[in-house]
């Protein structure tokens, strides 16, 4: 090829985004936005630690409120975003349902650590409850492969009770009737999730209630039927 023809010859460009790397502001928003959701619950898994140091090293209560209040925040509002920004996939959910679970572990070793007697006083009860827990975990393992994630309708009360029956423990130092609430509404929870976890013949995220559980059951079966 001549130089006449190299001259004339027409130019490739590419887009500005490709040879820059640059992104529109909006575009730019858009995706810090869709990562608001895990952060939100990077930050409930993060609080686990803290509120176990607070427990051994410093147990003060206004540390404890700071605590509580900006996990159960986070809990509220990494769902809501998600859903707005049409980000609430699957995996998202089981970070969130781990991220709950870390984050209360850690705040029932506070409640033991620093109150043992109240702890000792609920030791029938929690111990279904812990035994509930872990059979829920057994199952799904052993039909999914996986641990569930329904966001149940009773999940979110025991969400709000444990949040609740913590604040009054670690806040307030008073150990009432928030404690056994939180703990009776954990033994109905697992119930309905072991309840769930059986009906359903697939892994399935975003199960509200064991109700809704046998319609997807039904539906199912009509599916399979020849």
């Amino acid at each position: 090829m001549n130089r006449d023809k190299l001259a004339s010859a027409p130019s490739v460009r590419l887009p500005l985004r490709q040879r820059s790397g640059w992104m529109p502001e909006g575009l730019l928003l858009v995706a810090l936005l869709k990562r608001v959701p895990v952060l939100l619950t990077a930050v409930r898994a993060l609080l686990a630690p803290v509120v176990a140091s607070l427990a051994l090293y410093a147990p003060r209560p206004r540390a404890f409120a700071v605590c509580l209040v900006v996990a159960f925040l986070s809990d509220v509002f990494d769902g809501v975003i998600a859903r707005r920004l049409d980000v609430a996939t699957p995996s998202l959910r089981r970070l969130d349902s781990a991220a709950d679970t870390l984050f209360y572990i850690a705040c029932a070793f506070a409640a033991w650590r620093l109150y043992p007697t109240a702890i000792v006083a609920h030791r029938a009860s929690l111990s279904i409850l812990v035994g509930l827990e872990v059979l829920r975990y057994v199952i799904d393992l052993a039909k999914f492969r996986r641990e569930a994630s329904y966001h149940m309708w009773s999940s979110k009360l025991w969400g709000i009770s444990l949040f609740v029956g913590f604040y009054w423990m670690l806040v307030l130092r008073s150990t009432g009737l928030t404690l056994s609430f939180a703990v009776y509404a954990g033994i109905v929870a697992d119930l309905e999730g072991v309840l769930i976890s059986v009906l359903l013949p697939r892994w399935q995220a975003d199960v509200p209630s064991v109700f809704h559980a046998m319609t997807l059951r039904r539906h199912e079966l009509r599916r399979k039927k020849p």
